[in-house]
């Protein structure tokens, strides 16, 4: 049986209800779990901005994986890792959706920018590109026209949208760097999550684990499918491996 040292938590569609909240259930396996020594680590498509007061909530005093492995952070908020898209690229892909007449989303540093690029874009460090539409043959259409691009890493956070980060940028890459610092490997991992972007970090875990609402991709992939985050399946994910 893996002994588990760390738990990794996608946020959206996992460690979150629809309402964006962390269930009483949730947080107190989470709770039990820091007790036991267990790292608790969230691993994120969202910026800091809109993921650090979920680690904060939760008391948590590990790292904090963002921007899908585009930045590794301490929770003093030390950057411990950072990997950028040339703005060149984000600045084509703005082009396409808006082109395809698509919702998109800009990652800088500093914030999210959504539909436009600010007036300063060239002077802002980004970190990745997000686009979504009901429209699945626009979708299949940026899919392909993004896919001749060997410098890009593509995955989604939803079926219907798509996401951009540097190639080899992804939550797989940042949690084994986060284990190294932390003296084990990913054979010690419980990953939890429900979507493309959860895929690398669910197959590389020791324990790797779907949600009953993820993509069916992530349920094939994974060692387990816990209940749906609606209904405590991080919390019942943890009471079974790790309490």
């Amino acid at each position: 049986m893996t002994t588990v040292k760390l738990i990794a938590l996608d946020m959206d569609g996992t460690l979150l209800n629809e309402d964006d909240i962390i269930t009483d259930f949730t947080k107190n396996a989470i709770k039990d779990a820091l007790e036991k020594g267990v790292h608790v680590v969230l691993s994120t498509g969202r910026w800091l901005g809109n993921s650090y007061p979920y680690a904060e909530e939760l008391g948590l005093t590990s790292y904090l994986i963002t921007v899908n492995g585009g930045q590794i952070w301490t929770m003093d908020k030390e950057l411990v890792e950072e990997h950028l898209l040339e703005t060149k690229k984000l600045e084509q892909m703005h082009y396409l959706a808006r082109e395809m007449g698509v919702d998109s989303w800009m990652v800088a540093t500093d914030g999210v920018f959504r539909n436009i690029l600010p007036n300063d874009y060239l002077e802002r460090k980004w970190l990745k590109f997000g686009c979504h539409t009901d429209d699945a043959d626009k979708l299949e259409k940026i899919i392909q026209e993004l896919s001749h691009d060997d410098t890009l890493e593509l995955t989604n956070s939803m079926p219907n949208n798509i996401e951009v980060n540097p190639i080899g940028v992804h939550k797989a890459s940042a949690l084994r760097k986060v284990c190294a610092k932390l003296g084990f490997s990913m054979e010690n991992v419980l990953a939890c999550g429900d979507s493309l972007n959860d895929m690398k970090m669910i197959q590389e875990a020791g324990i790797g684990v779907a949600m009953g609402n993820a993509q069916e991709a992530i349920k094939n992939a994974a060692d387990y499918v816990t209940d749906h985050h609606n209904h405590d399946g991080v919390g019942k994910a943890i009471a079974k491996f790790v309490l």
